[in-house]
């Protein structure tokens, strides 16, 4: 009960300061359902490792092995559908690419990615790296977020945030801006918006990591 009153309030503070950005926020036509984001990655055996680089097992594992080790982390509010939130979820390829750019190493399976990064970075930086996708308050829906050009969302994780960043007419595109100015920047995929649509948790899928530090 303490941890959920604590996220009421973090979700407020933050939802707040994503108004005064100026981000548009989709009016709601009916009361949202609260599945919860966690409940949508794990349903029907999806989340566990396997040979499909473009779906989201290794975020899945990372959210499940953080929740193990701290079980009070603020990572928890992703299995509580009543948290209104955006998450930003990277592919497993994602993934992959972050392995090789802190090991220059190629691992040739999820498993052997995830390993890798835990051991590398440790739960705690696991923990940051997750909170740095979530953006509380909203839910952002991807036709919105294309006419937030410019906007600065900030996230779970204290002090840090990410800006919006809406390129193209024809055919627009949406990038994630993040703390490593040395490296490519996320894009959402067009074909991987509005997951989890009707309810207070929406998730877009991204083909980075977003990084909250530069690496």
């Amino acid at each position: 009960m303490k941890l959920r009153h604590t996220l009421a309030k973090l979700t407020a503070v933050l939802f707040a300061g994503a108004l005064a950005t100026g981000l548009a926020v989709a009016p709601a036509k009916a009361a949202p359902a609260e599945q919860s984001l966690a409940a949508v990655l794990t349903a029907d055996g999806n989340g566990t490792f396997d040979n499909n680089w473009y779906d989201y097992d290794i975020v899945t594992q990372a959210v499940l092995g953080v929740l193990a080790a701290k079980p009070d982390s603020n990572v928890k509010l992703l299995t509580d559908g009543s948290v209104a939130l955006t998450a930003f979820i990277p592919n497993d390829r994602a993934f992959r690419l972050l392995a090789h750019d802190i090991s220059h190493k190629w691992y040739s399976t999820e498993k052997g990615v995830f390993d890798r990064l835990v051991k590398k970075l440790g739960i705690d930086a696991i923990e940051s790296v997750l909170l740095y996708h979530v953006v509380p308050g909203g839910p952002i829906m991807a036709t919105d977020a294309l006419k937030a050009d410019g906007a600065k969302l900030a996230t779970g994780l204290p002090g840090a945030s990410i800006k919006v960043d809406v390129k193209g007419k024809n055919v627009p595109e949406i990038i994630l801006i993040d703390r490593d100015r040395n490296d490519a920047n996320p894009r959402v995929n067009p074909w991987q918006t509005d997951i989890n649509e009707g309810n207070m948790q929406i998730a877009h899928g991204i083909t980075r990591v977003l990084r909250p530090i530069n690496l």
